[in-house]
């Protein structure tokens, strides 16, 4: 009977979500290399953690569809044939990149910039229209850190972090005990502005009930409300105006304030428009008091995307470098809009699954063209791939770094070894580009 040894790896960063919550204690089989218990994580984090150990939903070698069915293959005849499509495409897209390490998305920019392709990440179907909006008015925001010591007025609009951010309540923004405020969730005044009743909406102190699509309206008449008009209707978007004027008399007295936001606001009616008017809304509660504004942002590194892309090519996504310089549109550079309009003719998906989330038609011009997926487990994209590169999964089977929510840069840990054959996204990518480069006569 073999005797099993428990590792166990303390101060974890989990690579789930834009929170990166930074103290989960993992405990590997050092026999099995499999994760055996995560503490401190959430549900949806301890589910990524245990997605890690081999399975058979898991990808251990790379694969090459032949004869209509996805084959094991070796790394170096999958790598010559990714290339090979991508270097006899017209118009490749290069997309996702929100879930991997820094590092590999900078390779990422190199392989785009390379090819003269498509490059674009998850920022386009959600929060883009935020990064619109700060490009257009600025962004007075702050750490996670400082909200979690300072904060006694917290606004969550159009975000429900009880489901999408679990540990957020807890570590920065309600439950938490901060050096300013000591006594916990009793040191803060918390408020939802949704459409929904959600499990946020329930804890919340004040509930405001908004129409669905008229948050705009709703943030102009807020601030109308603070400069002192006088709103002649009985309610603007579904709520009463004495909500309204209860509302603003809260917000002006509190002491330190933050609003996070979600694709509530991004990917509703006005859409940047929507971003645009909330962060004027902070500059003018700035004449009372001290207010601030940080997106909730979703998967784990896409702050990290938007900051690679940003740093390489000036602009933080939907970007085109067909002309052999970055152009920057979105709407017309769009992953989601390019496939709506049958622009491309090969696709290389890194680290997402747009076939679980982009518009039925866009998935069809998808799936028409030669797909390339570096993707750790099967998923509606990459069983539709035509190869398939099984990478490591940066913050679990290999280092980097990642970027939260508030631009706060991280150091991602390895706690296990990969299984099968996989390598990590950085060197999957440097391999392509080293063969693309090659077929290209650099």
């Amino acid at each position: 009977m073999v005797e099993r040894k428990i590792k166990t790896v303390y101060d974890v960063i989990c690579p789930f979500c834009g929170t990166l919550c930074d103290d989960l204690e993992v405990d590997v089989d050092n026999t099995t290399e499999k994760v055996v218990e995560v503490r401190n994580a959430c549900q949806i984090g301890t589910a990524k953690y245990f997605s890690s150990n081999p399975s058979e939903h898991r990808y251990e070698k790379p694969m090459i569809r032949k004869d209509g069915e996805l084959q094991e293959t070796t790394w170096d005849e999958a790598i010559d044939k990714a290339a090979d499509i991508l270097v006899k495409s017209k118009r490749p897209l290069l997309y996702g990149f929100s879930s991997t390490e820094c590092e590999a998305q900078g390779k990422g920019v190199e392989l785009a910039e390379t090819l003269g392709g498509i490059l674009d990440n998850t920022a386009s179907v959600c929060h883009g229209p935020t990064l619109l909006a700060e490009q257009d008015v600025g962004v007075p925001s702050s750490t996670l850190g400082e909200y979690k010591n300072r904060a006694d007025t917290v606004v969550f609009w159009g975000c429900n972090p009880v489901h999408a951010h679990p540990r957020h309540l807890g570590r920065y923004s309600e439950y938490v005990r901060g050096y300013f405020k000591k006594d916990g969730r009793n040191d803060r005044f918390v408020i939802v502005v949704d459409p929904r009743n959600t499990h946020t909406a329930q804890i919340a102190d004040l509930f405001v009930q908004v129409n669905p699509n008229e948050d705009y309206e709703l943030m102009n008449a807020i601030r109308a409300t603070l400069r002192g008009v006088e709103i002649e209707e009985e309610e603007v978007s579904g709520v009463p105006v004495e909500k309204i004027k209860q509302l603003v008399d809260i917000l002006k007295k509190a002491r330190y304030g933050v609003i996070f936001f979600g694709m509530g606001l991004t990917q509703t009616l006005a859409h940047h428009r929507n971003i645009d008017t909330a962060i004027c809304l902070i500059r003018e509660l700035n004449d009372h008091t001290k207010f601030l504004i940080t997106p909730m942002r979703g998967h784990y590194n896409v702050t990290g995307a938007n900051q690679v892309f940003s740093w390489n090519t000036g602009y933080a996504y939907s970007i085109d470098f067909s002309r052999g310089y970055p152009r920057y549109n979105p709407g017309e550079f769009s992953s989601v809009d390019l496939l709506m309009r049958d622009e491309i003719d090969s696709s290389l998906i890194v680290a997402s699954d747009p076939a679980s989330n982009f518009p039925a038609d866009s998935v069809k011009t998808l799936f028409k063209y030669p797909l390339i997926a570096i993707e750790p487990h099967e998923t509606p994209t990459s069983v539709f791939a035509d190869i398939v590169l099984p990478p490591q999964m940066a913050g679990i089977e290999c280092v980097g770094t990642a970027y939260r929510m508030d631009s706060v840069p991280l150091r991602l840990r390895k706690v296990k070894d990969a299984p099968g054959d996989c390598l990590s996204d950085l060197e999957i990518l440097e391999r392509l580009l080293e063969k693309v480069k090659e077929k290209i006569g650099e």
